[in-house]
């Protein structure tokens, strides 16, 4: 006995894009699922609510769709997915007015059309969110490459201000005092890199990328930079004097303790004999470092005034010359008015460091 054609129960149900037809039938056998000239062919061996039979539908669709579809299989029903060629919410599914005897709307998915358009927007928004979020990188992302361009930042400048120092030193175990007059001619190549590399700095703080206070970190890159281009590097007379050594001695003294804390602070690492340094090193250093940089100024004041460079001459009908010595006069009024700057941020930085653990005590 041949089996009987049937037609299974059908729920719909629909968004702006797409339509959903669920297809009530079990354990479903060789679907024929397809869409030609807008009317969807349905036919399968299946059991449903006449037994196990080959059941069959066909749906015109009220307005334009997809000729492609996707559909899945379970244990217990057939699930169809159409999209719609054009986003828009239809009156009914099919192009006949009369709804089927065996269609019905499935309110496990029925949304009326205002629900549908939040529900759009919802998504749209989630859409727009997660390529927000593919295009900027998710947070952890972001963190991990700011700590590891950190990490690499504070590696580079501590080996470079590792050879000054290492350098330095070992010239000296071997020359004595001789070697603090060839000074900038072994290591002013090295210095120049590590200076011009710590501008960076300056904008990591500028910029938010570190937590650094802007203007000690400010004042100290363009102090520095201008002790080492513009007295030294401009100035050869300068560069055999014995203050160019006490000068790059102590800024890399400093150094090679410092970049080394904040690279362990890039992976969450906390050496307290390091951290101690850090924060205790600077106050015997910084004053020393203000003080070699005053001698080298006041040391190429005759210098600069005897060779007259950048010096210059105001026009007409002023005409006094104005020697750049002046100007030397006036960095070192705020050299000082740097070393007091970095010495009340760096004092309080310590304070805020070792204060809470004698809070702890008491």
């Amino acid at each position: 006995m041949e089996n009987q054609v049937l037609t299974p129960h059908v729920y719909w149900a629909q968004r702006h894009r797409e339509l959903y037809l669920r297809v009530e039938l079990s354990d479903v056998q060789n679907p024929a699922i397809s869409i030609t000239e807008n009317v969807l062919h349905f036919k399968a061996q299946g059991h449903g609510a006449k037994g196990d039979n080959v059941y069959e539908f066909h749906l015109e669709f009220l307005d334009l769709v997809k000729p492609e579809l996707v559909y899945k299989l379970t244990q217990r029903q057939v699930n169809i997915t159409v999209q719609k060629k054009v986003s828009q919410w239809w009156e009914r599914l099919t192009k006949q007015e009369k709804r089927p005897l065996f269609l019905a709307p499935d309110f496990d998915r029925w949304l009326d059309e205002s629900d549908a358009e939040m529900e759009l927007r919802a998504k749209e928004e989630e859409r727009l969110n997660k390529l927000r979020i593919e295009s900027q990188g998710s947070p952890e992302t972001l963190a991990s490459l700011k700590k590891g361009y950190l990490f690499m930042y504070n590696l580079v400048q501590f080996l470079g201000f590792s050879w000054i120092f290492v350098n330095m030193t070992v010239r000296f175990l071997i020359l004595g005092k001789e070697s603090f007059y060839d000074t900038f001619h072994t290591v002013a190549d090295m210095m120049y890199f590590c200076q011009m590399l710590a501008v960076v700095e300056a904008i990591n703080a500028a910029i938010g990328v570190t937590k650094s206070s802007v203007i000690p970190s400010l004042f100290q890159l363009l102090g520095r930079n201008f002790i080492l281009f513009i007295v030294f590097g401009t100035m050869e007379e300068m560069q055999n004097k014995a203050v160019v050594f006490f000068v790059f001695y102590i800024w890399s003294t400093a150094e090679i303790l410092r970049y080394p804390f904040y690279m362990l602070s890039c992976i969450d690492m906390d050496w307290k004999v390091l951290t101690w340094l850090r924060y205790t090193m600077w106050i015997p250093l910084y004053p020393l470092g203000c003080l070699a940089e005053a001698v080298s100024v006041i040391q190429s004041i005759p210098i600069f005034n005897e060779t007259g460079r950048f010096s210059f001459t105001l026009p007409y009908p002023v005409k006094i010359k104005v020697r750049f010595s002046f100007f030397l006069q006036i960095y070192l009024i705020i050299l000082f008015l740097g070393l007091y700057i970095n010495f009340r941020h760096l004092y309080k930085q310590r304070r805020r460091r070792f204060g809470q653990k004698k809070k702890k005590i008491h």
